[in-house]
C-alpha cells in the first residue's frame, strides 16, 4: 500500500516528489587518470548546476577478466572503438585510493556532494567514511551480495537497471529492501555509443511500472543520450534523480567523453528542468493565481440584448452572452435560471444582468 510520497535525504538535500531533481555528474573515467583534471572537473559540474560528482572506484582487476574479454575474439558495442584492450582501458581509468579524501574535500569546496560506484565488496569498506551515498552500477544487478553488501551500510543508495529484466529488478530490489528501505531505483539503457538511435531504447515508461510495483521507492534517470529530452520526460514521468556522464570536451579521446554532457548542455538541461518542475505543479485544478483576471476577461456573461424596463418578464431573445463576466456576472449555464424571472431594475443594453436585479 501506497503511504507518503517517497523521501530520500543526501546531505542536506530532500529528493522525492514536491522537491527539486537531483542532478549527479557522473565524471566516471572522464579525469583521464589526471587527479587535477577530476577536481576540475567537479568545480565545472557544481557551476552547471550538479547537486552530485560521482565517481567510479575500481581497479582493472576487481572489475574486468582480461582473459574473458579476450575469449570473445572482438570488443563490442562501444568497446569496440578502443585502440587498447578493456583491460588496459579499465586500467587506465581506475580511481586511485588516494584520490579519495582530497576528492570528497573539492567536492565540498564546490558545494556538492561527493559519493561513487565501488566495483568490489573491499572498496565499499574503504570509501565508507567518506561518502553519504552508493551507485550500484547495471552490470552488478545480479550481484546480489554486493547488493546485501552496501544496503547494509545503511544509507542512501541508488541502483541503475540497465540491461536487465523485471526479474533482475525484482531480485536485486528485493534483497535491497529487506536490508535498507533508502533506495532510490533507476531506469537505465547501458548502449553507451551516443548513437541518436539509442532515444527508442530509453523506455521511459518503465518508470510507471516501477511507480505502480514500488509506491514507496524514489525513482530516477540513468542515461547516455545527448541533450535533455529523457531527463524531461523521466521528471514529467515521477523520477526525481538523474544521473548522466560529465566532461568538459566530448570529442577527448577516453571510454565516456562521447556520451557525456558537457558544461553548456548540462546547465541547459538543469534550467529546463527546473522550469518544467515548476509547469507540473501539483495536480491540482484550479483558476490560478495569474489566471484572476483572464478569468473575467474571458469567459462570458448573460447580458441584455436591449434596454429591459423594471418589473419585466426575462424572455430568451432578449439576453446574449457576451464577454467580459465580472466576479457577480452569471455565467451562461446559468440562463435557464433567468427565463421567466422579473427584473426588479431597469437593465441597459449590453449590461450584465445580477442575481439582485431578479425578483
Amino acid at each position: 500500500m501506497r503511504t507518503a510520497e517517497p523521501i530520500l535525504q543526501i546531505q542536506n538535500k530532500k529528493i522525492g516528489l514536491g522537491y527539486p531533481t537531483f542532478f549527479i555528474a557522473d565524471i566516471a573515467a572522464n579525469h583521464d587518470g589526471d587527479l587535477d583534471r577530476a577536481k576540475e572537473l567537479i568545480h565545472l559540474a557544481a557551476a552547471a548546476g550538479a547537486d552530485a560528482a560521482k565517481f567510479q572506484h575500481f581497479t582493472a582487476e576487481t572489475i574486468v577478466s582480461d582473459r574473458g574479454f579476450k575469449d570473445l575474439k572482438t570488443q563490442q558495442s562501444h568497446q569496440a572503438k578502443w585502440e587498447k584492450s578493456v583491460f588496459e582501458v579499465y586500467k587506465d581509468a581506475s580511481v586511485s585510493l588516494d584520490w579519495t579524501e582530497m576528492l570528497k574535500a573539492t567536492c565540498d569546496e564546490a558545494g556538492i556532494t561527493f559519493f561513487t560506484s565501488p566495483y568490489s565488496l573491499e572498496l565499499v569498506d574503504s570509501i565508507d567514511p567518506y561518502v553519504p551515498a552508493y551507485k550500484l552500477g547495471s552490470g552488478d544487478i545480479t550481484w546480489i551480495e554486493m547488493v546485501k553488501h552496501i544496503a547494509g551500510k545503511q544509507k542512501p543508495y541508488i541502483m541503475a537497471t540497465g540491461a536487465s529484466t523485471m526479474e533482475d529488478v525484482e531480485r536485486a530490489v528485493s534483497a535491497g529492501l529487506a536490508i535498507n528501505t533508502k533506495l532510490c531505483l533507476m531506469q537505465c539503457n547501458t548502449n553507451y555509443t551516443a548513437s541518436l538511435e539509442n532515444f527508442k531504447y530509453i523506455q521511459l515508461n518503465v518508470l510507471k511500472k516501477y511507480r505502480e510495483i514500488y509506491p514507496n521507492i524514489v525513482l530516477g534517470l540513468s542515461d547516455h543520450t545527448p541533450g535533455h529530452a529523457t531527463a524531461l520526460g523521466a521528471v514529467t514521468l515521477g523520477a526525481r534523480m538523474v544521473e548522466k556522464h560529465f566532461t568538459d570536451d566530448i570529442t577527448r579521446v577516453g571510454p565516456d567523453h562521447a556520451f557525456s554532457m558537457d558544461p553548456k548542455s548540462w546547465r541547459e538541461m538543469v534550467d529546463r528542468t527546473r522550469e518544467l518542475e515548476n509547469a507540473l505543479g501539483a495536480g491540482i485544478k484550479q483558476v490560478e493565481e495569474n489566471e484572476q483576471e483572464t478569468v473575467v476577461l474571458q469567459r462570458r456573461a448573460i447580458r441584455a440584448v436591449t434596454d429591459l424596463a423594471s418589473g419585466r418578464t426575462i424572455i430568451g431573445d432578449q439576453l446574449s452572452v457576451l464577454r467580459p463576466c465580472p466576479k457577480d456576472g452569471l455565467p451562461p449555464y446559468r440562463m435557464d435560471e433567468l427565463i421567466g424571472k422579473k427584473l426588479k431594475r431597469d437593465i441597459s443594453a449590453g449590461e450584465h444582468i445580477r442575481w439582485i436585479d431578479i425578483e
